[in-house]
């Protein structure tokens, strides 16, 4: 076994098992506190002192309150290389820093009684405090996760009784396997998927806060083919008809933004965010920082050329403005997709057209008209071409569907 060298204060302290398959699991085990508790006997009845200074009074024993948790770290019970030698050495030296912030939090929560009350918590009121304090642009997706869990305890006739309030020990994997099932009959393709991992989220953050001991997703998945394209996209006699209808009432500038997204990919989260400072006008570009991967990925910038028609769209700063005022300013948008919604029915599209189905359109209509792919990936800033290949599945789709479009041939002879 591996030399833990704890000292006596240490709180938790770092412990280690042998287990069955030859590793060795790291745990940290904190010491709580003590309770006395009578002593009873057979009948129930407190067992008093016979004789001495404490006769005729209740006898109590004390209980030490422990509790362990799993780090998920193994070492190499026997190692023989040196890369089992390094592997330890350096999975020890992190269980001994994740053994130090604990004491901290520990010392911080007056020696664990934060522990054991925050387990008391209703988790859905924790829940509703994590989006309270949450600062990232996936907020709505958060919010919908928390409403959607709502709804699956309501629906459930099982845990109807959870609906007002649920504690974190509550929550177990037989729950979450029945969650998921709810949000694949709610939402089809990445939609559960994409729910599914901000419950997670939660989960997780409760987790390392210790709110939860045991992560009850553990094991439940929910799978989607991130190739298949499903939001319905626009051809470019469509994208034609909805430029040329007009509405009473119509807000411009959500006119102006989706036709920009039509034309250069962009999602929601980028447009309504560009400044006039993100136009190189002597250049004809665009460039800007994806909301979505900024500060994740090396590729999270993005340049896209601009014709003489996207520059009218664009403008440029009147005199009350400056480079860092929005070139779109937006409302909501909860508003921004109503109105869109509206657009496309007066313009007499029958098809689901949310604003992320403009990125999804100029994608496929781009390679439609023989870009390769490599280019289009480039312009919808992806750092691979593994989100760039369900476009082409959808072009090969619509050609499949242009060719079944024929009249059938009767062919008796040749």
């Amino acid at each position: 076994m591996a030399k833990l060298e704890n000292k006596s204060k240490d709180n938790p302290r770092l412990e280690q098992r042998l287990l069955a398959d030859g590793q060795i699991s790291l745990y940290l085990e904190y010491y709580l506190g003590r309770e006395s508790e009578p002593v009873l006997d057979e009948f129930g009845e407190p067992v008093l002192y016979e004789s001495g200074r404490m006769a005729g009074t209740p006898k109590y024993k004390v209980r030490h309150i422990r509790r362990k948790e799993n780090l998920n770290l193994y070492l190499v019970a026997t190692p023989r290389t040196p890369i089992d030698r390094t592997h330890n050495k350096e999975t020890l030296q992190l269980a001994k820093k994740i053994r130090q912030e604990r004491e901290q939090e520990l010392l911080e929560s007056s020696e664990g009684y934060r522990l054991k009350k925050d387990r008391q918590i209703n988790f859905l009121d924790y829940f509703q405090n994590y989006i309270d304090n949450y600062t990232k642009k996936d907020i709505r997706m958060v919010q919908i996760a928390l409403q959607r869990f709502r709804d699956f305890l309501n629906a459930t006739p099982e845990y109807t009784k959870f609906a007002k309030s649920i504690k974190p020990e509550q929550l177990n994997k037989d729950m979450m396997v029945s969650f998921s099932e709810y949000l694949q009959s709610r939402s089809v393709g990445e939609g559960a998927k994409s729910i599914y991992q901000r419950f997670k989220k939660v989960v997780n953050y409760a987790i390392e806060h210790d709110v939860l001991t045991k992560n009850p997703c553990t094991g439940v998945v929910i799978k989607a083919d991130d190739q298949i394209l499903r939001k319905d996209v626009l051809s470019l006699d469509e994208e034609q008809a909805l430029i040329n209808t007009h509405y009473e009432g119509e807000n411009p500038n959500i006119r102006r933004a989706f036709i920009m997204c039509l034309y250069c990919g962009l999602r929601f989260c980028d447009v309504k965010d560009l400044t006039f400072s993100n136009v190189d006008y002597s250049n004809k570009l665009l460039k800007f920082e994806q909301n979505k991967t900024k500060g994740h990925s090396a590729n999270s910038g993005v340049i896209i050329p601009l014709n003489d028609g996207l520059l009218r769209l664009i403008g440029e700063p009147t005199e009350s403005q400056t480079k860092d005022s929005l070139v779109f300013p937006l409302p909501s948008y909860e508003t921004c997709l109503k109105a869109l919604k509206r657009w496309v029915k007066r313009a007499g599209i029958d098809k689901h057209i949310s604003w992320h189905c403009a990125r999804h359109s100029f994608a496929v209509n781009i390679l439609n008209n023989g870009a390769n792919i490599k280019t289009v990936a480039s312009l919808l800033g992806h750092s691979g071409l593994k989100h760039t290949e369900k476009y082409t599945r959808a072009i090969d789709r619509l050609k499949e569907d242009a060719i079944n479009s024929l009249p059938t041939l009767e062919i008796t002879n040749f």
